[in-house]
């Protein structure tokens, strides 16, 4: 699938590198299930990438590559390391309260040589910057995520979830008082055509 994006050598050394590098990591902080740890490409390097390829359909892509990024909930650094290889110019700040997750986001985006990510210990409320995009991969549902991050970007939301979010976008449209048309959703599974991606969204919330 990463045929759907042009990579030059340095990054397709650096998505390369991921797996083993989370395995080593993973054997001594756990931040990926055990169970799912010979899955790190196809469920956790690509799940993230999704939000790329949605960028690349609807036309965004440019926009988001020169933007300021923060990936709210990032775990051991999903999806914000992905999308930092693959948007060299765009500036990431990956964000967790969990501080040995962290560790782990930290450890690999140094090993990688990321220089446009950031790593924060920290909760979203007691971030002082606004950033253009905020991304995030099911951290929580819409409606508790939403007040988090809300006043903390300028352009919108992407936001991988899977299931039935129906109730949560009526509720966070009418609780935050969202413009009709704001919040799209992309099923993932027009790209990865898995069994594992079925029913898993990009939800795209429009700040304009």
């Amino acid at each position: 699938m990463m045929e759907s994006f042009e990579l030059s050598p340095l990054q397709e050394q650096r998505f390369a590198a991921l797996d083993g590098l989370y395995r080593e990591w993973n054997a001594k902080i756990n931040v990926i299930s055990r169970k799912d740890i010979d899955n790190v490409y196809s469920h956790h390097v690509l799940h993230s990438l999704a939000i790329a390829k949605y960028l690349k359909e609807e036309g965004l892509w440019e926009e988001f590559s020169h933007g300021t990024v923060l990936d709210l909930g990032t775990g051991g650094g999903f999806p914000g390391i992905p999308l930092a290889i693959l948007f060299p110019e765009a500036r990431f700040t990956l964000c967790d309260s969990v501080g040995k997750k962290t560790i782990v986001a930290e450890a690999v985006a140094k090993a990688l040589g990321l220089e446009n990510v950031t790593v924060v210990n920290a909760r979203a409320e007691s971030l002082p910057l606004v950033f253009d995009w905020v991304v995030s991969r099911a951290v929580a549902s819409l409606t508790d995520f939403y007040p988090w991050v809300k006043g903390k970007f300028k352009k919108g939301i992407l936001y991988l979830k899977g299931g039935d979010v129906g109730e949560e976008i009526s509720a966070v449209m009418s609780r935050h008082k969202l413009a009709r048309g704001s919040v799209h959703t992309w099923p993932v599974d027009t790209w990865l055509q898995d069994h594992y991606y079925e029913g898993k969204l990009v939800i795209h919330i429009d700040k304009s």
